[in-house]
């Protein structure tokens, strides 16, 4: 069986010049960087602004566990499944942060048949979004530093940051070997996808809308205890400068050459967890069906998506797919991850009140829902079934992926 990595290598990745022409965006109206990825200039993203809006379907998934349940390969298998059918459909999803794609998680470019591609590109530098929204983080570190220097006396909030697990950094002291005059004090960074400045960047509408966001950042407190912002510091200009690309959403592909906007990385657990209201809104623009996903399980990612992106952004979904596998439902049942391989459907009687709750809270909003199990060879007839019982029985559809194994083929049902 190849890997990712090996089906990623052997793709026909087209120019992005020729992905573009499927959604009518003139060449000149991209910004490449290389061959494979562009970036949307803000002409082309002020000229479509009249034309009406496509579907926007939400995937999303069952709390995570250690045996994956496959949220990104589904949203991109599930558009890939629209091109199979003839319908024009975008992908728009967030950039994968450095810091867990050098740790145990791995990237972020989807699997098997349905991945977007360049995937190396994509989980490291891509564009340099990440790292423009680093260097705005620290640019604003920076200057509130030079004010305390200056002889004026604040008690800093503002965290530096960088895009690695670099847990050491956490919590730091700063300060020391200065000249007397010199303020020795603790100090802290993020990883730079929790900083405020991503969710903040992936809220914006616009640069003026940037901008206003950016001058409400609270970094310190005076000694009366009112709060000093970006706006008092007067850093909003230059971190605007240094975010005027980064705000333009990313063109890549998949591997059948489904188009896919990928933009902004804000962590689910911190943030709002979704991709760029920007890229979202472009994506609608451009397609008659969007795919878009939201981080962490159905609790946190989607209740976020639906009560911060959809409610801010004005965002309506026309569906929701949740994402759900046999093994990681029998891993909430209290089977060992070294045994989800085998049929126990005593585990999975047990795990599968975790998706019941997923579907009751989905439910809540209105929207239909589409339970779809991501399938894998060790899964039983028997297994899938009952999964497929229990959704129908509480009014859900149900679909079987096999988009890893066959990409949009395999999403078609």
């Amino acid at each position: 069986m190849k890997t990712d990595i090996q089906i990623a290598q052997e793709a026909q990745l087209w120019p992005i010049t020729e992905v573009a022409k499927k959604l009518d965006i003139p060449e000149e109206q991209l910004e490449q960087y290389g061959r494979y990825k562009a970036k949307l200039s803000d002409e082309y993203l002020n000229s479509i602004q009249d034309r009406p809006d496509g579907k926007l379907i939400l995937v999303t998934a069952i709390n995570p566990t250690p045996a994956g349940e496959g949220k990104t390969t589904t949203s991109v298998g599930l558009g890939e499944a629209f091109g199979q059918m003839g319908k024009k459909a975008v992908i728009a999803l967030r950039e994968p942060s450095l810091g867990p794609c050098f740790g145990i998680k791995g990237g972020a470019a989807g699997g098997g048949y349905a991945q977007v591609v360049p995937m190396e590109d994509l989980n490291l530098h891509f564009t340099g979004d990440f790292h423009a929204i680093t260097s705005a983080n620290n640019l604003l570190a920076a200057l509130l530093d030079n004010h305390i220097q200056q002889g004026n006396s604040l008690g800093i909030v503002w965290k530096r940051c960088e895009d690695m697990n670099d847990r050491v950094l956490r919590n730091i002291v700063v300060g020391l070997g200065q000249k007397a005059d010199g303020t020795v004090r603790e100090d802290h960074f993020v990883i730079t996808v929790a900083s405020e400045i991503m969710a903040i960047l992936c809220l914006a509408d616009d640069m003026k809308d940037l901008k206003e966001r950016l001058g409400k950042i609270v970094v310190a407190y005076n000694y009366q205890g009112q709060p000093v912002t970006a706006k008092d510091l007067q850093a909003v200009g230059a971190m605007a400068a240094l975010l005027k690309d980064a705000l333009k959403p990313n063109l890549i592909q998949t591997l059948e050459h489904t188009p896919a906007i990928v933009h902004g990385g804000p962590f689910a657990n911190i943030a709002h967890g979704c991709n760029s209201v920007r890229a979202t809104k472009t994506a609608l623009k451009m397609a008659d069906y969007v795919i878009t996903e939201a981080g962490f399980g159905a609790d946190l990612g989607a209740e976020k998506f639906f009560d911060i992106k959809c409610r801010m952004a004005g965002l309506k979904p026309d569906a929701v797919v949740l994402v759900a596998t046999i093994r990681a439902l029998k891993y909430n049942g209290g089977i060992a991850k070294e045994e989800l391989s085998a049929e126990n459907m005593e585990a999975l009687k047990k795990g599968i009140v975790n998706l019941e709750k997923h579907i009751e809270n989905l439910q809540k909003f209105g929207v239909p829902v589409i339970v779809t199990l991501n399938s894998f060879l060790t899964d039983t007839q028997a297994e899938t079934e009952f999964v497929r019982s229990f959704c129908e029985e509480r009014g859900c559809e149900f679909a079987l992926s096999n988009v890893w194994a066959e990409g949009g083929k395999g999403g078609i049902e």
